[in-house]
């Protein structure tokens, strides 16, 4: 049995990471500056986007694209109930009302059917907030159908999805036809890390508009202010916040972006052995990649088919846990959650896949930091706890 606790998912952070941060740091230069905006042009290209903003977190990033497209108090957004709470918490941040749909029983994201029946339904709906769950992108060909008939604009909660692809196009590269704003995270355990940190692509306009919504409204940052070509007067136009990222955080996303082929070559690699080791094991059922997805592959969820084992998700957890395995649950649905639950007064079978699917969830450990012995420690005990508790 491994030794040493093997956590859910460690990042991967090198020399050139701590490098860029030294220099920063030497540079006299640490908040939003040079380095910020490197990084803003640098991810731009890599995405093939139009515009890029930089920000302390994708939630930030969700949020100031909402205020952007004056999202705000009598209008809906509808989205997914199997999310973080972020994803709807900034709907209501900007006054309006989330409606949930539930989600499809394959890849467990928004059911494009009924967002479709949603909008239909009701004429106060003046976006999308689809998720891609765990890096596999929704059915984004169906969504940006419906948006573009009910005339809606399209915020796409990225934080697992960098770099996945929808036939060939990266998620956050431009899209015909559509108002569309796509937010990533930068977060710890993500295939890009900053720590913590987001990005906001989409159109120059739209991405101008959320700059000063990122930076308490105002019309000038810091380093236009303060730096050698600057100068001291600012105006304030918006109730805005204070979502800018620092060059500190983004020294570490120039290096991580230059590493993330790398990244997501090993993460595939991994998500190959994993796939062999538990797909003949009747007990689990795998995550999915359709035919025409790149899968980020951010999160390896596993679904327990409980039916075959005598015991639970909470007790298949202790085991790992017991072996030095850690794991965890992407994620609890919104509906379930006290605040959602008892304002909007949910059931937990209101959304009955998301209800169902989630009871038998376990993400495994999955990082390009992982090495071929970590990876067969995992192996080794997910088909010892298997074994021991099958009926």
């Amino acid at each position: 049995m491994r030794k040493e606790f093997l956590s859910f998912s460690p990042p991967l952070i090198g020399d050139e990471e701590v490098e860029g941060v030294v220099q920063s740091l030497k540079s006299g230069w640490i908040t939003t500056g040079p380095r910020t905006e490197e990084f803003e042009s640098n991810f731009r290209q890599f995405i093939g986007a139009e515009s890029a903003l930089a920000l302390n977190s994708c939630t930030s990033a969700l949020h100031v694209a909402l205020a952007a497209l004056g999202i705000g108090p009598g209008d809906k957004v509808v989205s997914t109930a199997m999310t973080f709470a972020s994803s709807i918490h900034v709907i209501e941040h900007v006054g309006a009302l989330p409606v949930l749909v539930d989600v499809e029983p394959d890849t467990l994201n928004i059911d494009p059917a009924l967002v479709e029946r949603a909008v239909a339904a009701d004429t106060a709906i003046k976006a999308i907030l689809p998720v891609h769950l765990h890096g596999h992108p929704c059915d984004m060909d169906a969504i940006l159908d419906i948006a573009r008939r009910h005339r809606l604009a399209v915020v796409e909660d990225a934080a697992h999805s960098l770099p996945a692809r929808v036939g060939g196009r990266l998620i956050g590269a431009p899209v015909e036809g559509v108002t569309n704003l796509v937010a990533f995270s930068f977060y710890a355990t993500k295939n890009l890390t900053t720590g913590e940190g987001g990005m906001l692509t989409g159109p120059p306009e739209l991405i101008d508009e959320a700059r000063v919504w990122s930076l308490h409204g105002m019309t000038r940052d810091a380093y236009k202010r303060y730096g050698a070509e600057g100068s001291w007067f600012y105006e304030v136009t918006r109730a805005g916040f204070k979502y800018n990222m620092p060059d500190l955080q983004a020294a570490i996303g120039i290096a991580q972006l230059a590493k993330l082929d790398r990244f997501q070559r090993r993460r595939r690699e991994i998500v190959d052995q994993y796939n062999e080791a538990f797909g003949a094991m009747a007990e689990l059922q795998l995550p999915v990649e359709r035919a025409n997805v790149e899968s980020a592959w951010h999160i390896y969820a596993l679904r327990l088919n409980l039916e075959a084992l005598k015991i639970d998700r909470a007790g298949f957890i202790a085991a790992l846990k017991e072996r030095n395995i850690g794991s965890s649950v992407h994620f609890i649905p919104i509906h379930l959650h006290p605040y959602y639950r008892d304002k909007y007064g949910f059931r937990p079978d209101d959304f009955p896949v998301a209800w169902r699917e989630y009871q038998r969830m376990v993400s495994i450990p999955l990082s390009p930091k992982l090495d071929d012995g970590d990876v067969a420690d995992v192996i080794e005990a997910i088909s010892d706890v298997v074994a021991e508790n099958r009926r």
